[in-house]
């Protein structure tokens, strides 16, 4: 269930009374990813209207509050405390008051809390919306240089090598621009995967610290930002995005002209290593022959 509602918001309090009051709804604000000069003044203004902000953490967002004298209430909303808090929220809009949900940066539910939330106010006929502005993976994919008229947003990828792995081979053929969001402990492990599985050549965007003092923006290809950022520890520091290109070979082609050599090479050799030398072979990429290869297994 949803609700019609005027999202229209005044961009300026046009009085004293106005100032304090917003309508009974919940305001999904973004906030800056980095620079303090990339908030609305439509943000600013809601918060300053709404009666609770919930924060993603009190002590991050206190900050941000305080360099624009914003002295709403806070309350925390984070992924372990979603369940008790979701229905107090809720029940805080119905009773007519208005709450804001922001997170430590960018646009809230993007690789962040507040789905839950979003799920339960439509559900319960409270309207819910927008305050746009900052997001990572929009900002990095505007700056990629790579096609951005077709693109999926996969955010973290798993932590272990092994489940990392598997989610990229389930990419490995698809056309359009990947973003990624990486944890800067694991990028170098997670550059060396994508171009095992994708292959060095494809070509890559590193974008880092994005807004901020320090920030990267470095295209090149996947083997090439792995010498970059190993050598570099600076690069292995901050909030990075990955945005990758597709794959743009021919995903149409009909492998199964290859199943004899293939199903051969399988008797003596792992996937991997017959995917490489089948490739070498065929001249076919060697990840599409490799997915060919975990078909003919499951036949």
């Amino acid at each position: 269930m949803s609700v019609q509602h005027d999202a229209q918001q005044p961009s300026q309090p046009q009085s004293q009374s106005s100032a304090s009051v917003a309508k009974a709804y919940l305001y999904i604000v973004a906030t800056p990813i980095g620079n303090m000069g990339d908030i609305t003044a439509r943000a600013i203004d809601t918060l300053k209207k709404v009666d609770i902000i919930a924060c993603e953490d009190t002590r991050t967002s206190g900050k941000l509050l305080s360099n624009f004298g914003i002295d709403t209430q806070t309350w925390a909303y984070h992924e372990h405390n979603s369940e008790v808090q979701t229905p107090k929220i809720i029940e805080m809009i119905q009773r007519g008051h208005s709450v804001a949900l922001i997170s430590d940066a960018g646009t809230p539910l993007i690789s962040d809390p507040g789905y839950q939330l979003v799920q339960a106010a439509h559900a319960a006929g409270v309207g819910v919306v927008p305050i746009v502005g900052a997001s990572a993976a929009i900002a990095a994919l505007s700056v990629a240089g790579l096609p951005s008229d077709k693109f999926s947003f996969v955010g973290f990828l798993p932590a272990k090598t092994h489940g990392r792995v598997k989610q990229l081979q389930d990419y490995a053929e698809r056309s359009e621009t990947l973003i990624f969001y990486e944890a800067p402990h694991r990028i170098v492990a997670s550059l060396k995967d994508m171009a095992e599985v994708f292959g060095e050549s494809r070509p890559a965007t590193l974008c880092r610290e994005l807004t901020k003092t320090f920030e990267t923006v470095r295209k090149s290809t996947l083997g090439e930002l792995v010498d970059f950022v190993e050598s570099d520890n600076n690069q292995q520091k901050g909030e990075i995005v990955l945005v990758v290109g597709g794959n743009i070979n021919d995903v149409n082609d009909d492998l199964s002209v290859h199943d004899t050599l293939l199903l051969r090479l399988l008797e003596d050799l792992s996937v991997k290593k017959a995917a490489a030398l089948a490739s070498d072979i065929t001249g076919v990429k060697k990840n599409a022959l490799y997915q060919r290869l975990l078909e003919l297994q499951q036949q």
